[in-house]
């Protein structure tokens, strides 16, 4: 991927009219702001968002050729460009030509002839709308690795902590979480067993079943891997120590470090321990053979209650159709996050 601009703090946006005047009239609005490249046909603007990946297009609907809509398609099916945000600026202002426009991946509408704070302000609008999806996509990046740091040492891959991860999210939303408190468990489920790096290689990676003594070091890392976490404002480090702490804590409150019990247990530290527990089930380790399925989820019933939450254990089995092809988009073969 090309670097976005030579100057990182001016956004590149790419606006594309066959009118020269409209050009014109865009770029006495932006040029102050912003580093701009023109197109004035359809061709033309796929060749320039794919050679220079701009921040953002404005794009005309009514063009020769090529119209707006067919360019934003083609972009769209693009990797490199289908995630830059089109606002189309037309004199199109029917409810039924919007609606086509959205429904191609557009993020918004400017009516011609353009307002200058109102181009102002949807342009600025939708760029801090990429800077957050940048940094949330990056976080998730740094937590998912920082997991993987764990499950290395555990002599577990790295698809481990992406599966459980998306299992989780699943899980939630099932139980009626919202959609951004979902994307919150998603975030932090990977650091669920980030403990583990504090625990020695001789007990970690011992082939066979740990001694007593070795078993009481193994039940630290939960707090071991709250103290790596620590404590912080941020509400995804806040839930990431919280799962962290007690996903290995059982309904019957026979699980560690603290024996909750129930309710008492939190209910993401509650959501982890099914899609931990599921997912080393079925997953092939140097000491075991991945479990069928119908085993795993024969498994999951028959500890419901006693290791898990009755509730998230049905849920679970529920959308198993969205597990499983969560399972078969990261295969253990699999070595890059995505």
């Amino acid at each position: 991927m090309k670097e976005k601009s030579q100057n990182h703090s001016v956004p590149k946006v790419l606006i594309v009219d066959d009118e020269p005047a409209n050009l014109q009239v865009l770029k006495q609005i932006l040029q102050d702001e912003y580093e701009l490249l023109f197109a004035k046909d359809g061709a033309r603007a796929i060749e320039l968002a794919l050679q220079e990946e701009p921040d953002l297009i404005l794009l005309d609907v009514m063009m020769p050729d090529l119209t707006g809509h067919e360019v934003c398609k083609t972009l769209k099916s693009k990797l490199v460009t289908k995630s830059i945000p089109i606002i189309f600026v037309t004199a199109m202002s029917e409810v039924e030509d919007e609606e086509i426009g959205f429904n191609l991946g557009a993020v918004d509408y400017i009516t011609k002839p353009v307002s200058p704070p109102i181009v102002k302000a949807r342009v600025r609008t939708h760029l801090s709308l990429v800077d957050i999806n940048e940094v949330k996509a990056t976080r998730l990046q740094i937590v998912q690795r920082l997991g993987m740091a764990s499950e290395y040492k555990d002599n577990e891959t790295g698809m481990h902590v992406i599966r459980m991860s998306h299992y989780s999210q699943v899980l939630a939303l099932a139980f009626g979480y919202t959609a951004e408190a979902a994307e919150d468990i998603l975030n932090a489920a990977p650091m669920h067993d980030v403990g583990k790096i504090g625990i020695p290689d001789n007990i970690i990676q011992k082939p066979g079943r740990l001694s007593p003594e070795e078993w009481e070091v193994m039940k630290k890392h939960p707090e071991i891997g709250a103290e790596i976490i620590g404590d912080h404002k941020s509400s995804i480090l806040k839930l990431a120590r919280t799962i962290a702490l007690t996903h290995h804590e059982k309904f019957d409150g026979t699980g560690y470090p603290y024996c909750l019990k129930g309710e008492k247990i939190p209910l993401e530290g509650r959501i982890i321990a099914v899609a931990d527990v599921f997912d080393a089930l079925t997953t092939v380790r140097p000491y075991k053979k991945a479990w069928e399925i119908p085993d795993a989820i024969g498994f999951l019933r028959k500890e419901s209650g006693t290791h898990f939450d009755p509730e998230l254990t049905e849920l679970f089995i529920k959308v198993m159709p969205e597990i499983l092809e969560i399972r078969n988009k990261w295969p253990e073969e699999m070595t890059s996050l995505s």
